[in-house]
This record gives structure tokens, sequence and C-alpha cells, in this order.
């Protein structure tokens, strides 16, 4: 079960009120009218439904409804959306739409949306902990990919990681999507970790595996011991100076 919008919005009218031509700071008032006509499909065009709303000022008072028949008023609209169903050329018009306007649309713009497909581009990259030196998570970063829906986890050798893991909206860029997933915990050497990507556009599930560089893992060990032993050393001196202190 698939739901797909097409929107296309009609600015009608702006006219501007008891202002001299060239003056737009001195306009007293600035009123909008627009028209939107929407197609709402399901099931590619097994049922399609067309929405058009009349708008003023950021306020909708007419609405066509082509599974209503007929338009419906909000307030003051009530008596233009009589006029408006008075008419039976237009009505006429508005209940085919739904066949000469938005299926006609489906099949010219479905290639372009509905059956686009763009694959994401999957890196991992190390994020320093801004409380202690190192690495002290995994970044996952899933880019320029379409449509929308995705699945992303991660996995620690054979294990999925469902603890600890924080991820970003899906955000809108350009004509695709992107997305950025956390694993908060920081990567133990010599464990092999792995963000793994579902997507309508992959065949299979696509992987990336990351894990602790030798050099990294040798320096971080070095670190742990260089700071035992300064810590042993500053603990022999305040030993001694207080051993001094008291047999004097």
């Amino acid at each position: 079960m698939g739901l797909g919008a097409a929107a296309g919005a009609v600015l009608v009218a702006l006219v501007a009120l008891g202002a001299r031509p060239g003056c737009g700071p001195e306009l007293s008032g600035v009123f909008q009218f627009m028209f939107i006509s929407e197609c709402h499909f399901t099931n590619s065009t097994e049922k399609v439904r067309l929405v058009d709303r009349y708008i003023y000022n950021r306020l909708q008072f007419v609405m066509f409804d082509s599974d209503v028949g007929e338009h419906v008023g909000f307030t003051l609209g009530e008596k233009w959306a009589q006029g408006l169903n008075s008419d039976p050329e237009l009505m006429e018009e508005r209940r085919g739409g739904v066949d000469t306007y938005c299926r006609h649309n489906y099949q010219v713009d479905a290639p372009f949306s509905v059956d686009r497909r763009v694959p994401p581009s999957v890196s991992i990259s190390l994020v320093p902990s801004s409380s202690q030196p190192g690495p002290g998570a995994l970044l996952c970063s899933v880019l320029d990919f379409y449509p929308a829906p995705i699945q992303v986890r991660w996995f620690q050798g054979q294990q999925e990681l469902s603890e600890h893991v924080v991820a970003t909206d899906v955000v809108p860029n350009a004509w695709t999507y992107q997305l950025l997933v956390l694993l908060e915990t920081p990567p133990l050497p010599p464990l092999t970790y792995t963000c793994q990507v579902e997507h309508g556009s992959l065949e299979q599930p696509l992987s990336r595996h990351w894990e602790m560089p030798p050099d990294a893992a040798r320096s971080k060990m070095l670190t742990g011991i260089g700071g035992f032993v300064l810590g042993s050393v500053f603990l022999a001196l305040g030993l001694g100076f207080y051993l001094r202190k008291k047999s004097s």
C-alpha cells in the first residue's frame, strides 16, 4: 500500500490596496488568494482522490473532494461553495479531474518520482569524544538515496546493537535524501563493526565494515600504560613526601 501526492499551487491574485505604484514599503494591506490541487494515489492508480482547495490569507474556505463529489464551504465560503456546485459544466470538469488531471499526470510523472530509485552511498567515520581522549563513537553516513523509506542497523561482529543507537530524521537533500546514524558506545579492538543498510534501490542489504586500526589500538594502549605509569610516579612521590614529613 503506497501513498503518493502531487500538489500544484497557483497564485491567483496579490492585490495591494491604498498604495501608490512603486511604494512597496507604504502598502496598507496585502491580500492573497490561492487555488491548490492535490492528487492522492493508493496502490498506483487503483484508487485516486482529487482535492481542490481555495485559500484566502492562509485560511481554507472552500474545498472540493472527489470522494464527496461537490464543493464544501467553511464559514464565509459556504455561499461560494453553493455557487460552484450550481455550475453544471464546472462540476463535470471537477469530477472528471480524477482521470483527466490526476491519472494523466501520474503516467507522466511516475518514471521520475514513484519509479525512481537511487542507491545510497554509505560510509563510517570516527567521532571524537568531548569528555575523554580518543574516539568516542562511530557515525554511519547514508547519503544520496531515493525514495525516503530506509532501514539502517549497527552490528558488533554478528550481534545486532539496538541500544545506544541514535539517528537523525531522514532529511531531503535536493532530489535525494540523507540520514546519519550514530553508535554512541566507543569501539573496542579487535571487534568488527558493521553498518547495514536496507533500501528499495538495493537487491540485497549494503554493508560497510569498520575495525580499530592497529596503530590506533596500540596508541590507545600506550596512552593507558603511560597514564598508569605517570599515576604511579605521582603516587610514589606523594607517599615519599608524606613519610619524610611524618618522620621529621
